[in-house]
């Protein structure tokens, strides 16, 4: 990955594959966030295992949901909620996928 430090707090980070960035920046005044973080991994209960592992506290386990993802959840140290998820094909095809007719 690429890291590029921009205007003193922000981080932009760019992929080795694909166009996939990401960017962080600190916030030094008091805020509100109910956005939630997802990140994608295939082999999820491993990971989870790991980071376990590490230390780091979850306040989900991996769970199936309803709508055939599998997701851990925990936050990061500010605060913010992050999903780590499997998802595979019915991430974008999941069998109640509605057809787009041309």
């Amino acid at each position: 990955m690429n890291f590029l430090a921009l205007q003193g707090e922000s981080i932009y980070v760019q992929c080795p594959d694909g166009d996939a960035t990401f960017s962080l920046s600190l916030e030094t005044e008091e805020f509100s966030n109910s956005a939630v973080i997802y990140f994608e991994h295939e082999h999820l209960d491993e990971l989870y295992a790991s980071l376990v592992e590490k230390g780091i506290s979850f306040e989900q386990p991996p769970t199936p949901q309803r709508y055939l993802w599998t997701e851990a959840i925990l936050k990061d140290p500010s605060g913010n909620k992050i999903k780590l998820y499997w998802a595979g094909e019915n991430r974008l095809n999941p069998p109640w996928k509605v057809e787009k007719r041309g």
